[in-house]
């Protein structure tokens, strides 16, 4: 709050002073009253004024900053009105009971739509549960009657698990702290199986896989398996459309430290340079998914989310037309600072 401003906001007192003051030299004009006394009056009602506005200036400024610095300082901004400083001014009070009324209809109105939320969670992750069973029953009619019509079936039957998996972990990206499991992880084992799991869809493309994951973390197995599967599945939907390319995906790791990072390298279509900062964004798809990839813009942005609630760090590296890396960084872990 600056003086000026509250200057502004005095102006009809120090106004009505004025006036007062026009008339009571009015009346002492009348009267005769000694004029250096009456100048002296003014002397020491301009003097009292003045202190009078000062001093409430800064006991109004001081108030203020004090409800900033609480604002500014509180992680829920809604309770403001519970944790404003007392004031002895009946208006501060006034205002102070209008605001805890108001966030506490605000405050009930959250409550409700995070019931909402919670229950249409609670049932997409029922859901998807129940439906994991005729989808696994299919992959299981696949594997026992293989033809090229089975073959078939068993790969559209991955893209709609790989889809719903999706569903699932966005149901319960926001919870994630409540599925943790942090264990010791080979990287080369949940590569391994991720490749496994999609083998048809990388034959039926013509990718080649390969692994080189020697090293060991600290962290959520089954996290990492859909990151890692995410990543797999963008190499392939974006492989090169060069015949005279033979499209690989390469998993493999590399030390800093007492740290890991797990790389996973392609040789496809690669990025654009001006779309890389994007890349992670909800609901972006680039150049790339707009040529007919029907892309949802929505792989790569679980990622980052899953990461940052991992404490890993995921970044993109690519070259248009070379190829993508995709590099997960994991913190230091312990199991490294042993050997």
């Amino acid at each position: 709050m600056r003086f000026s401003e509250y200057i502004k906001d005095k102006i009809l007192i120090c106004l009505l002073h004025l006036l007062c003051m026009i008339l009571l030299m009015g009346f002492f004009y009348i009267t005769g009253y000694n004029r250096n006394a009456a100048a002296l009056i003014l002397i020491f009602w301009w003097i009292i004024l003045g202190i009078w506005i000062v001093t409430g200036y800064y006991r109004r400024k001081k108030y203020f900053d004090r409800a900033e610095h609480i604002l500014e300082n509180v992680d829920q901004r809604y309770l403001l009105g519970e944790l404003l400083p007392a004031s002895p001014y009946l208006e501060d009070r006034i205002y102070q009971e209008l605001i805890r009324r108001s966030n506490k209809s605000v405050i009930e109105r959250i409550r409700m739509l995070e019931d909402e939320q919670n229950d249409y969670r609670d049932y997409i992750e029922s859901w998807v549960h129940e439906i994991k069973a005729p989808i696994t029953s299919i992959q299981l009619v696949c594997e026992n009657h293989k033809d090229e019509v089975t073959r078939q079936i068993g790969l559209e039957n991955q893209r709609i698990e790989n889809d719903v998996d999706m569903v699932l972990y966005y149901a319960r990206m926001e919870k994630v702290y409540k599925d943790y499991m942090i264990e010791e992880t080979d990287l080369g084992k949940a590569a391994s199986e991720i490749l496994m799991k999609n083998k048809y869809y990388l034959i039926s493309n013509g990718v080649r896989g390969e692994v080189e994951c020697p090293d060991f973390v600290y962290t959520d197995k089954k996290w990492i398996l859909f990151i890692l599967n995410q990543l797999v599945l963008n190499s392939v939907k974006y492989k090169s459309e060069n015949p005279k390319v033979h499209p690989y995906i390469h998993i493999y790791t590399e030390r800093y430290g007492h740290g890991v990072r797990l790389i996973v390298e392609d040789n496809g279509t690669g990025i654009r340079e001006e779309e890389m900062s994007r890349i992670f964004e909800k609901g972006f798809t680039g150049s790339n998914g707009r040529n007919g990839k029907k892309s949802t813009g929505m792989g790569l942005y679980l990622c980052r989310r899953l990461c940052e609630k991992l404490g890993i760090a995921i970044e993109a590296e690519s070259v248009r037309g070379e190829g993508t890396k995709m590099i997960l960084t994991f913190p230091v872990s312990s199991y490294l600072s042993k050997m």
